[in-house]
């Protein structure tokens, strides 16, 4: 079952953060990386990626550098700044409370912490 479109919205900016922590990937190689992480639940065209890319670039949260690879094509990498590191570990903890939200209001059983 694929994420409603406005909600994955709301997480992808974390989801993008949270993957480049374990190193930094290419567009590409990060949307691929993130439909395998979660069993393709979570799938970011690249109509929607490149502009979370940019806009994570423009607030200083990830940084892009290209790269030339051994075809010689050249791939921008982006891999994540302290200061999105930072904001990753606060929307973690957002995230953690409103899970625990939810576990109240559904009982615990829809949405495990």
């Amino acid at each position: 079952m694929k994420v409603e479109r406005e909600l994955l919205k709301g997480v992808a900016p974390m989801v993008v953060l949270e993957i480049l922590s374990r190193g930094a990937m290419y567009g590409y190689e990060l949307s691929e990386a993130l439909a395998r992480r979660s069993g393709d639940v979570l799938t970011l065209g690249r109509g929607t990626l490149y502009p979370l890319l940019y806009n994570l670039e423009a607030k200083k949260l990830v940084e892009g550098r290209w790269e030339k690879n051994e075809s010689a094509r050249r791939r921008r990498y982006y891999s994540i700044t302290s200061r999105g590191k930072d904001e990753l570990a606060e929307q973690k903890a957002q995230l953690r409370e409103l899970t625990t939200g939810l576990n109240l209001v559904f009982g615990g059983a829809l949405v495990p912490a």
